[in-house]
Formats: C-alpha cells, structure tokens, sequence
C-alpha cells in the first residue's frame, strides 16, 4: 500500500512540475491572476467532464463534503490568491523559497491531528529534501522587499495553507474514499472563489486573455488537476509523512523540462547540488 503511495506521489510531483513549466510560458501572455483564472477553473470542468467514470462504483459520504468544500476555499483558491500578493510585494524569489516550506507544515499537522509516527530517518530525510528544493527553488533572482519585511507572513501563510490541507483532506478521505470526489468538490469550490475574485478586481466576467495564453493556463489546468489528484489518491494510500515530502519535489521535474526546452539550464552548479541533495533525501525517506 505504502509503495503505491509513493508511486503516487511521485507522478503528483511530476503533473506539479509539468504545470510550474507550462505556467512560465503561459505568464509571457498572461498575468498570473487571469492566468489562474482559467486554470482552476478548467481543472474544474475536467474533473466534472469524467465524474460519470470517476464517481462510479462510490457510495456518496455527505458527511465528507464540508471538509472537501472547506478544503476547496483554501486549495488552490486562497492559496494561489494569497501567493499572488506575496509576488508582489516581495517577489518570486523570498516567495518560492519559503512556499516551499508546505511539507514541515502537513508532517507537523499530520503528527499532531492523525497522530502518525515520525521517525529520525524521515525527519531528517525531510530536512535534506526541503534544503535541496529551497536550493532549486531559491535561484538567484531580485526580489522587491527585505527578509524583514512584515509581508513574510503571506509566503508563509500560503506554506501553512498547503500543508494543511493534506491531513485535513486524508481526514475526509476516511469518511469518504474518493480521491475524485474530493478533488472534483474541492476544484468546484475553488473555481467559484478565482472567478468571483476576478469579477470583483475587474468588474467583468470575461477574461482578458490570447488564444496562446488560453492554451498554455488550459494546459496548466489539466496538468495541475492530475497532480493534486494523484496527491489526494496517495494520501488515501499512505502516511502524510511520506507523501507530503515526495510530492514536494517538483522543481525537480521544473528543472528538467526547462534544461530539454532550452537544452540547457542556469547556474548549473547550484541545480546541480539541488538535484543531488533533493534525490539523497528522497532515498532516505523511503529507507527509512
């Protein structure tokens, strides 16, 4: 059970991946709050597109749907939201760094609500992993604010977010044991939240996006939804613990689709040392 976890997580981590790339481009037409605007909700439409084959065969939890719903207001909605603001005022480089902080936040809350088990080889797995992605993730680049600024909380309360809504979602997964229905209320829930707020930055409900542009976030969706899909069917399968790590290594794949794009990649020794402290970590969490 646990090995399909962890194969789970990991193609997770690889839709996550494809969907940051995918999402670079789709910027260079697009601005990041339109942009999320026609990803969730295409995510959204997909899910309710296979929810005849999806939902088959499940018996309906009523009972889970506030949590999935709840979920849904947080993830990806608020967080996206609130990430947007974070860029900002302190720009992508303290952002991406301390976003990244997700899996400390769902091991805390998965040892403190699920009572799981943390092993030392895990927990230090865990560091290595984040110091490997905080590398790949941290690349040189200008930011616009100080690491003094108050404004620190929002990279932050987005990690939290993330990282609270694994647990959260495994426990509603025990009422209800379906990974497409918590993904397809959770996406519904966030695809009302993105387009109300676009209606309420710009008064209309049309968006202003290219065709390129349409595409590319159409693209980000698909791929977005998959991964937390996957996520969701990992977390029925296995510990927070272990999911919440590997799924957090999708720079990883970022990396490698960017250096086969551009057959080649920026400062190549940092990525370098990132790739390699992130894959040592992995191996140490699933030995342990």
């Amino acid at each position: 059970m646990t090995q399909l976890a962890i194969i789970l997580a990991l193609a997770s981590a690889v839709g996550y991946g494809l969907g940051l790339t995918l999402t670079q481009l789709g910027l260079r037409d697009v601005p990041p709050a339109t942009g999320a605007a026609i990803s969730i909700p295409t995510s959204a439409l997909m899910f309710v597109a296979a929810a005849p084959i999806g939902l088959a065969g499940t018996t309906p939890a009523w009972s889970a749907l506030p949590i999935f719903a709840a979920v849904g207001l947080l993830f990806p909605a608020a967080a996206t939201l609130i990430t947007f603001a974070a860029n900002q005022r302190l720009g992508p480089v303290i952002t991406g760094s301390l976003g990244n902080l997700a899996p400390v936040f769902a091991v805390l809350m998965a040892v403190a609500l699920l009572g799981e088990p943390l092993r030392l080889g895990q927990l230090i797995g865990l560091a290595i992993i984040l110091a490997g992605v905080l590398a790949l993730a941290g690349l040189p680049g200008r930011a616009t604010a100080s690491w003094a600024s108050w404004s620190l909380a929002l990279p932050l309360v987005t990690a939290a977010l993330r990282g609270f809504i694994q647990p959260v979602i495994k426990l509603g997964l025990a009422v209800w044991p379906s990974p497409f229905a918590a993904a397809l209320i959770g996406y519904l829930v966030s695809a009302a939240v993105v387009v109300t707020a676009l209606r309420l930055r710009t008064g209309r409900w049309r968006l202003q996006a290219n065709g390129r542009g349409l595409a590319w976030f159409a693209g980000v969706g698909v791929c977005n939804g998959l991964a937390v899909l996957l996520m969701y069917a990992a977390l029925a399968r296995g510990p927070v613990t272990i999911v919440s790590p590997l799924v957090a290594t999708y720079p990883l794949v970022t990396v490698a689709a960017s250096a086969l794009a551009r057959h080649a990649v920026d400062h190549q020794l940092r990525v370098a040392l990132g790739v390699a402290v992130t894959v040592v970590g992995v191996g140490l969490l699933l030995v342990s």
